[in-house]
């Protein structure tokens, strides 16, 4: 498995705000390098055949104006797509509507960055459980795709179920959550607000709180 603390480490966390559709949106920005090139990267995250071996299994018309469904996730519409440097979509999940926004380009510093922005109106579900409620499910994305990318070698679901539960799967998810509740402070958040809501998120994916509201929304 890959090394969690070096795999936190690498990874940029940032938050900001921004007005979609006249509403208050904040913007959750995660980014890392890879060793592989723009087009390969480009692939691994838009090809199907290559999407379900880091993330999930997904189907539908794969292009612009097309409609896309992650097997037991989110499901929504391509918005916009730009090969081999991005694309945009709705993120439809929980009854809740969201939005992704996918960058792939060359890093000055050697192999192709992705960055990836998810931008969600600000409600009562984020004031309780803050930007790790969604961001530590895209750390995992980018676990995966870390993974894959260094390998080759897709993950099989139980052993990734069974990894999920095991003690450095906890570990992973406290580290993440850690990583957003420090980045939500740097926007601006009040710091005991932000702690406060990032331990409700790290309770629920460790199952430390067996009774807590799943933060996605499902």
């Amino acid at each position: 498995m890959i090394d969690i603390h070096e795999q936190i480490g690498s990874v940029r966390r940032h938050l900001a705000d921004r007005i979609v559709d006249g509403r208050e949106a904040r913007v959750l920005t995660i980014g890392r390098t890879y060793d592989t090139t723009v087009e390969d990267l480009w692939q691994a995250c838009t090809d199907p055949e290559r999407i379900r071996r880091w993330f999930l299994p997904v189907s539908g018309e794969l292009r612009e104006g097309g409609s896309y469904r992650l097997e037991g996730n989110a499901g929504g519409v391509i918005e916009r797509c730009d090969p081999p440097h991005g694309f945009s979509a709705t993120w439809e999940f929980g009854g809740q509507v969201s939005w992704i926004e996918v960058r792939i380009s060359e890093d000055p510093g050697g192999g192709a960055r992705l960055e990836l922005d998810h931008i969600a109106h600000v409600d009562d579900r984020w004031g309780e459980f803050g930007p790790g409620a969604v961001g530590i499910g895209w750390d995992g994305a980018l676990l995966g795709l870390t993974r894959y990318l260094a390998t080759g070698e897709g993950m099989d679901p139980k052993e990734a179920e069974a990894w999920m539960t095991s003690e450095e799967g906890r570990r992973f998810y406290r580290l993440s959550g850690d990583a957003w509740c420090a980045a939500d402070i740097a926007s601006g958040t009040d710091a005991d607000k932000a702690r406060a809501a990032s331990q409700r998120t790290i309770a629920f994916y460790t199952g430390e709180a067996a009774a807590a509201q799943d933060p996605s929304g499902s």
